[in-house]
């Protein structure tokens, strides 16, 4: 991976586990769930765009992506705060994820080679990843239906995506003799 695609991932990774606490903290009543939550947003904005900035060769893909990562951060802050008028926000971030899928789409969690073989581990956290995302969904869903196992079942789904996220920034990878100028840049 070259160096401009690994501009800032480890930060904006832990932000976005932060993020995930904060909804944890805000769904359990837990205090300081809206400024955890405050502060990730700003972060994963803030480092969004220092590694947009940081990008050598910039494409019109590229500027979609910005524009939705700034509008869902920016609106994720402004509702927290309670300011009207966030739908002005959610329309743009629409727009813009509807260009992102019509032009990248699906094919960005591919490969660039399209001809990697995924290990053993590999498809067992990302299964864990899908059962994550469901057991938030399911949770969250349960909750608003005020049924029980709502709360275990998206404290789960919370635990599980927050390790998917954060299962690179503690696993030390070995360096092969051409990669050893890949480390990210730090702030």
């Amino acid at each position: 991976m070259s160096v401009s695609h690994r501009v800032l991932k480890t930060p904006i990774r832990v932000s976005i586990a932060i993020l995930l606490l904060g909804m944890l903290a805000q769904v359990l009543q837990w205090p300081f769930g809206s400024e955890i939550m405050l502060f990730a947003f700003a972060a994963i904005g803030i480092l969004y765009a220092i590694r947009f900035w940081k990008k050598d060769e910039k494409r019109f893909i590229d500027y979609v992506k910005l524009v939705l990562v700034i509008f869902w951060t920016t609106n994720g802050v402004f509702r927290i705060l309670d300011f009207p008028y966030t739908i002005v926000f959610q329309v743009i971030i629409a727009v813009s994820f509807m260009t992102w899928f019509v032009m990248e789409g699906t094919a960005y969690f591919l490969d660039d080679d399209r001809k990697a073989k995924n290990s053993l581990s590999q498809i067992l956290w990302n299964c864990a990843m899908v059962l994550g995302t469901l057991a938030i969904i399911c949770g969250s869903l349960l909750k608003i239906l005020h049924l029980d196992y709502a709360i275990p079942l998206f404290v789960g789904g919370i635990a599980i995506v927050g390790a998917y996220i954060l299962k690179d920034v503690f696993t030390i990878k070995s360096l092969n003799k051409e990669d050893r100028n890949n480390e990210e840049f730090q702030l």
